[in-house]
């Protein structure tokens, strides 16, 4: 793994280990790392209590922790990941989507209130096309998306 001098760091109320380890079982080439316990109390916790979760996601460096009921997320901040094809992608919305409504444009929100985007390879490409009347159409297309549809995209694509 490539150290990095920038870890996420992932603010949970109680919930920094059972995140982790829903995210590591859903992310491949993922594994916790570490499990700090709280030496001493603390305001969101006891002596004891798991206090940091080190993880990596597909090889990329976290850190979860809980730190109480201060701080939710929103969608001003989201994790993108690059998807293969059309069914890494709906094996991803399947595990990770828990908030329907929050859907759209390939964006989901999970139990967490974590925000991701699912972005297909294909689509970087179709959106990176020299043809601008290309990338417009697969962009008009893909704004009126929930989950993103790739044989959609390419049909919008060819006009």
């Amino acid at each position: 793994m490539t150290t990095s001098l920038i870890t996420p760091c992932l603010w949970f109320d109680t919930q920094a280990e059972e995140a982790a380890e829903f995210y590591v079982s859903v992310i491949p080439n993922s594994r916790i790392d570490a499990v700090q316990r709280a030496p001493g109390d603390y305001p969101a916790g006891k002596a004891g209590a798991v206090l940091m979760v080190e993880f990596s996601l597909g090889g990329t460096r976290f850190t979860a922790l809980n730190g109480g009921p201060f701080f939710k997320f929103n969608e001003a901040i989201s994790l993108q990941i690059e998807i293969e094809d059309q069914a890494a992608m709906d094996r991803l919305y399947a595990a990770l989507s828990a908030v329907p409504e929050a859907e759209q444009c390939g964006w989901l929100k999970d139990r967490y209130g974590l925000s991701w985007q699912l972005v297909p390879k294909p689509f970087i490409a179709l959106m990176n096309h020299p043809d601008a009347a290309v990338r417009t159409r697969v962009f008009e297309a893909m704004m009126e998306m929930k989950r993103l549809d790739m044989a959609a995209l390419e049909s919008a694509a060819r006009g």
